[in-house]
């Protein structure tokens, strides 16, 4: 079976990051009204840039090393950002005795602390990052996006590994 040429496979996950992008905005955050957590906004960062390695490596078209390099980059991006969403899913799997507390807004946060003290506060999730607003099939939103993660991987993986 003949895989589809490196740069549509690249489109094929840059167009999946902006999908993924307009769903969390348009529907979850406009149409249910619901608001991200501090991991959700950290996680959202990780299929941008996904998305964003994966555009240019469409737009550059390197050769096989910069292949494996961009490859490479998206793998890293896939694996830290589902080390957040397993992080969420931890928190959400607390008992209520244990969630910790629930922290302030990010607007607020941004506005008055430093931005690498706000960065290590979302990026540590808090009480809010532990309530379960939504489900389907029984898995909460960070577990798909963890499984959109592990997607990611997988083609960064075989982008990676292919000869040509």
């Amino acid at each position: 079976m003949k895989l589809p040429s490196y740069r549509m496979v690249n489109l094929a996950q840059a167009f999946a990051s902006l999908m993924l992008m307009i769903i969390a905005v348009a529907y979850f955050e406009n149409s249910l009204k619901l608001e991200p957590c501090y991991l959700c906004m950290t996680q959202r960062a990780f299929v941008i840039a996904i998305g964003i390695i994966c555009a240019l490596a469409v737009v550059h078209n390197p050769p096989r090393r910069g292949q494996q390099i961009y490859a490479a980059l998206s793998i890293c991006m896939a694996i830290a950002g589902s080390y957040f969403s397993g992080k969420q899913l931890w928190l959400q799997s607390l008992p209520e005795d244990q969630v910790p507390a629930c922290g302030i807004p990010v607007d607020y946060l941004f506005d008055s602390f430093s931005a690498t003290e706000a960065i290590s506060m979302l990026l540590r999730g808090d009480g809010n990052c532990a309530e379960v607003q939504w489900q389907l099939m029984g898995l909460s939103m960070p577990g798909w996006v963890m499984v959109s993660f592990i997607g990611f991987a997988v083609l960064g993986a075989v982008q990676f590994l292919r000869k040509a």
